[in-house]
């Protein structure tokens, strides 16, 4: 199994293919751990990748969107998709590779999609990355079940997820928001920036992103805030560091997009992470 030769292309983990008698084509299976901060560059793989995280949070970035994953949330990224993984606090990550044909219904998901990851599967994946004697008829068993547990994976409805433009002048707009969420310039202000009109800044946004530029800002600080969270940075300073007036006007916004207040969205995220690990 080979890397796509992208620019940037880099290797970083000794990855561990499966070869099982029922299999022609392998599963490469992996595990590690990331520093807080450490980012592996832009690369991609010939084959499919499922990669998540049981410790920790991962920021995914892909020319079209950025993920921002929790523990026991997963991405599929269909092959040759360019992607840039960037550790936010210590992570420890499971990864599989896997080849187009080694799976008829996981052929059929050419978009990324955030994975929500059970108990069974991630014990699937720590089996394949462990001692495993490939000649023993078991082994084709685990590869099997895997497959299928892979291909059942419910899609997890995650509001980590942040579209991003191709058109240049938006991209631009994006870049600098992205490097400083906190800016509350006007979309009147960013077009006369980037040489387009409101109007037409206004629809390429709806149509490449499917938010209107205010909803894709608000987006952004969403992400930001749940990074942050998972960081243990106390909810007064997240609410400066994204631009708001308060912390009750930070509150607001975050209970009305998730449904609950910071702090029992990361009591929730918590109890949810120690239940699947356990």
């Amino acid at each position: 199994m080979k890397s796509a030769e992208i620019e940037n292309l880099h290797t970083a983990w000794p990855w561990r293919a499966i070869h099982t008698a029922g299999s022609a084509a392998p599963l490469v299976v992996s595990a590690w751990e990331y520093g807080s901060g450490e980012r592996e560059i832009w690369h991609a793989h010939q084959e499919a990748q499922m990669i998540y995280v049981t410790r920790g949070v991962l920021r995914v970035s892909t020319p079209a969107g950025i993920w921002t994953l929790p523990p026991f949330h997963g991405i599929w990224l269909p092959p040759t998709v360019l992607h840039e993984l960037q550790a936010v606090g210590a992570v420890a990550v499971r990864s599989a590779l896997i080849a187009p044909e080694a799976s008829l219904a996981v052929q059929e998901w050419k978009q990324c999609r955030v994975l929500r990851v059970g108990p069974l599967l991630d014990a699937l994946v720590g089996t394949l990355t462990g001692p495993i004697d490939e000649a023993d008829p078991r082994s084709e068993l685990v590869v099997s079940l895997f497959l299928l547990e892979l291909s059942k994976a419910q899609t997890a409805l995650t509001s980590g997820a942040l579209p991003l433009p191709h058109d240049r002048r938006l991209r631009m707009i994006c870049e600098q928001l992205l490097a400083d969420p906190q800016n509350n310039d006007t979309i009147e202000l960013w077009s006369e920036r980037v040489g387009a009109s409101v109007r037409t800044l206004a629809r390429l946004f709806r149509e490449e992103t499917g938010l209107s530029f205010g909803q894709w800002r608000q987006q952004l600080r969403l992400v930001e805030a749940m990074t942050r969270l998972a960081l243990g940075i106390p909810v007064s300073t997240i609410a400066v560091e994204l631009g708001y007036q308060s912390s009750s006007a930070f509150i607001s916004m975050f209970r009305k997009v998730l449904g609950d207040t910071p702090q029992r969205y990361l009591r929730r995220f918590e109890d949810t992470r120690d239940a699947l690990a356990t």
